[in-house]
């Protein structure tokens, strides 16, 4: 094959990202050349008609082109990072444990993905959140318990696919049961095969079961499965485990390939080289590189790799293929389903009512709603890289817009003062947490607030695991939806 269709076939299987709010020359270039999917992130987003036009600009370019996001809806929001999302994510779903809602809920997210016009969207987060002390999936997980994440997983699948956006189950073979994050380092999945068989991979055999189009590779090392690669990198993990044992048929796309995990050890371009060949069909690439010699790099590379021996032309050829096929899945889909209506920013009512479903309240439930204005303090743990730092989150705005006079004050750490409650006076004090056991500052923190006032409420934004205080309240996501579900609570009837 010559070394130009070579390239064309590279540049099939490569999902980058891109800076801007309309899709720069290049990217329309590229897309004439061969690429077949773009990826975008919270900062190509600013409005509803801003993103379904350009969208329509890259269809223009290419109708088929895949046009991927990372909306898991929950924390991990990129249409809707400006706001919040306002739908609950994973962990509330999970603690709800109601299937049909779940389908509804990612139902409801596929229309408005569909009518923006993305047609592949990197979610359901099939992790079994099997360790609390895990710094990067959390909310983002259904819970703890694999045949609970399986079947809201196997649900997410059908209800997104319905609207016509093909689903991607990530992290492949699971990334709960860790304490590091893989933008930083490589995590290490200690399991017997026997309990990834009782536990991670339960919830990737229901999605493949549920049809599921696409499945995401996770950078974790699982010497259970292979000793020396990473699961990206690893043909036994990816064409063994996923391909033949599990019988996965659709598109593997890569967790961002410039990630410090794979980078680290292997190059930018080495891993890239190193995933197609063990079976991956797709390199995401643009979180943190997202320009055109980054794409160029990686292309330029694959050719080289095809043409010095090291990747079979016949696994790339494969890879495009795949991708292809997929892009002709979402054509199909799309012209099967009604025209979906761009979405307004008044959020989802379906969202909303699945959130107030997810409130937990533990403790003396008749001192809510609270008696008068309140004042809020809110504990801002280290921003995680996954969900970004542009999304608000917190409960101090809506308490006040329904409880006119409610204060608000935000502590990081190293900031909070000896008694964080000392203005509050006579005013009801609310203490907003996220991952409480997590955080020792958060936690010693809060308990000098508790001793200060005792009859506090705490309302923890993540995940429940440590309850304190007299009055207890968990959302289970720190999205627009749990927040105002949690703000109604507080308040009561207007």
């Amino acid at each position: 094959m010559s070394e130009r269709n070579l390239a064309g076939l590279a540049a099939a299987v490569l999902q980058p990202g891109f800076v801007g709010t309309t899709p720069p020359e290049w990217v329309c270039r590229w897309l004439g050349e061969g690429l077949g999917s773009v990826v975008l992130f919270a900062r190509n987003v600013v409005d509803p008609g801003q993103l379904a036009a350009l969208t329509a600009t890259l269809r223009a370019e290419r109708p088929d082109v895949l046009v991927a996001i990372d909306e898991e809806a929950g924390d991990v929001t990129r249409i809707e990072s400006a706001l919040g999302s306002s739908r609950p994510g994973n962990f509330a779903l999970g603690a709800v444990d109601d299937p049909a809602l779940t389908e509804e809920v990612a139902r409801d997210l596929g229309a408005d993905l569909a009518a923006l016009g993305i047609t592949l969207n990197y979610a359901p987060d099939a992790d079994v959140n099997n360790n609390p002390a895990n710094p990067v999936i959390g909310v983002r997980s259904f819970g703890a318990d694999p045949q609970l994440v399986a079947r809201h997983t196997a649900a997410w699948v059908r209800g997104l696919q319905s609207a016509g956006v093909a689903a991607c189950a990530k992290h492949f073979p699971g990334h709960g049961d860790t304490r590091v994050d893989s933008h930083h380092d490589l995590p290490r999945i200690g399991a017997s095969r026997a309990r990834l068989d009782a536990g991670e991979l339960v919830p990737f055999r229901a999605a493949v079961a549920a049809g599921v189009q696409a499945v995401m590779t996770g950078h974790l090392l699982v010497p259970a499965l292979d000793e020396e690669l990473p699961a990206t990198l690893s043909p036994r993990i990816l064409g063994d485990l996923l391909r033949e044992e599990l019988g996965f048929s659709g598109v593997v796309i890569t967790d961002a390939v410039e990630m410090r995990a794979v980078t680290d050890r292997y190059g930018f371009a080495g891993a890239a080289v190193r995933a197609l060949a063990a079976g991956a069909d797709a390199v995401c690439v643009g979180g943190e590189r997202a320009d055109e010699d980054a794409a160029r790099h990686l292309r330029d590379a694959i050719v080289a790799a095809v043409m010095a021996g090291e990747l079979p032309e016949e696994r790339l050829a494969e890879a495009a293929k795949r991708v292809g096929q997929l892009a002709a899945w979402t054509v199909a889909a799309r012209a099967d389903r009604p025209a979906w209506a761009v979405p307004a920013h008044d959020g989802s009512p379906v969202g909303l009512a699945a959130a107030r479903r997810a409130l937990r309240v533990s403790g003396a439930t008749a001192a809510l709603p609270l008696v008068a204005p309140a004042h809020v303090v809110e504990f801002a743990p280290p921003r995680n890289i996954a969900i970004g730092p542009e999304t608000p989150w917190g409960i101090a705005a809506p308490l006040a817009a329904l409880r006119p006079g409610t204060t608000t004050a935000r502590f990081a750490e190293f900031e909070v003062p000896a008694d964080p409650t000392a203005v509050a006076g006579g005013r009801p004090v609310v203490l907003v947490v996220r991952d409480l056991h997590r955080h020792d500052w958060m936690r010693s923190a809060v308990e000098r607030a508790l001793a200060a006032r005792p009859d506090a409420v705490v309302v923890e934004l993540g995940v429940p695991e440590l309850v304190v205080g007299r009055v207890h309240v968990a959302t289970h996501g720190a999205t627009r939806a749990g927040a105002l579900a949690a703000a109604e609570l507080l308040a009561g009837p207007r």
